[in-house]
């Protein structure tokens, strides 16, 4: 992931015929973030089960906005990052999750995080980072922060206590050379998932902080990961125009691929509903699978978004957000 467009989404577009002859489906929603007018490089939009809220690092605005999945309610909070001299897509805040009471949210000028009350809006904390943050993640077994910084191939992990106060603490350095990039937590099983740049999935344990294993994937750009916990299923989402399901628990056995919309990046998966959401950055679209208990791929709707589309977060409820970073605006698709 990087803010505004991956580097990985420049990789040579597979053919995309599955639901291609078809309409593409209009959005059901145009929802327009403060301060973006000019364009604002979304990155890793996400949602915050605790809070009922989607949220939405909105880039060089220096703002973590929050969006109510069902009435598009926004709450804007100013002081994230500082807000650039000169007009940009880039950098700024791209990365936020909700933990033990807290936001934590990542800022790139400084290169730190940047800890949050949800409460008063107040920032209450900021931690230096060694490298530029891309990926914010909880890992609720150990009480842990994990940051993916690929500038340095690497991810830090901090120890994380709230009482009195928030504070992160450095734990260790997972050194992820060619990588990382995406990161997604499998608290059940105590796993972390990222990716290598090109062709490997990447294996970690989360007590330990050790790479277990590297599975050959078949993308020629490894992008974004998603998790189904349930079936025990990691989602691979590759640049250059398709998916992948690997199985874990066969050494990460590649059970099943599917064409989709060029320049993929971030993927999500909605646990109740079975559906992966697949945003294509260079095709302008984002399709939505049906995946099977076995994890094969099903295409059952093609939605047409916008160039340079490439995050996605869903509420588990079939609220679907696209970001659309050229406007500065979200894409509501409804999967009812």
């Amino acid at each position: 992931m990087k803010a505004f467009l991956p580097p990985a989404l420049l990789a040579a577009a597979a053919p995309f015929s599955l639901l291609a002859a078809s309409a593409l489906l209009a959005p059901n929603a145009v929802i327009r973030i403060p301060g973006g007018a000019h364009g604002i490089g979304f990155d890793d939009i996400g949602y915050a089960a605790q809070l009922g809220r989607v949220t939405i690092p909105a880039g060089t605005t220096g703002n973590l906005v929050l969006m109510d999945p069902v009435t598009h309610a926004l709450t804007v909070i100013p002081g994230v990052s500082a807000a650039p001299k000169v007009k940009s897509f880039r950098e700024g805040t791209t990365s936020a999750i909700y933990a033990d009471g807290y936001l934590f949210a990542s800022d790139h000028d400084p290169t730190e995080i940047v800890t949050i009350d949800p409460k008063t809006h107040a920032v209450v904390g900021r931690t230096p980072l060694a490298s530029g943050p891309d990926y914010i993640r909880y890992v609720a077994r150990t009480h842990e922060i994990w940051v993916s910084e690929p500038g340095k191939a690497q991810i830090q992990t901090f120890k994380l206590s709230v009482e009195p106060r928030p504070v992160l603490t450095p734990a260790s350095v997972i050194h992820v050379a060619g990588g990382p990039e995406s990161l997604e937590i499998d608290d059940q099983r105590n796993r972390a998932y990222s990716n290598l740049w090109k062709n490997k999935t990447v294996e970690m344990a989360l007590t330990t902080h050790k790479v277990l294993a590297e599975w050959p994937n078949t993308c020629k750009g490894s992008n974004g990961i998603a998790i189904d916990e349930a079936d025990n299923h990691v989602f691979v989402a590759c640049g250059e125009g398709k998916v992948v399901t690997l199985a874990p628990a066969e050494n990460g056995k590649v059970l099943a691929s599917a064409p989709a919309g060029a320049g993929i990046d971030i993927i999500r998966y909605s646990s109740r509903l079975h559906h992966l959401y697949v945003p294509g950055a260079r095709a302008a679209d984002l399709t939505i699978f049906d995946v099977a208990a076995s994890g094969a791929l099903k295409p059952i709707a093609r939605y047409k978004t916008a160039q340079h589309a490439h995050c996605v977060a869903d509420d588990n409820d079939g609220h679907v957000f696209v970001c659309d970073p050229r406007a500065g605006a979200i894409l509501e698709i409804n999967d009812h």
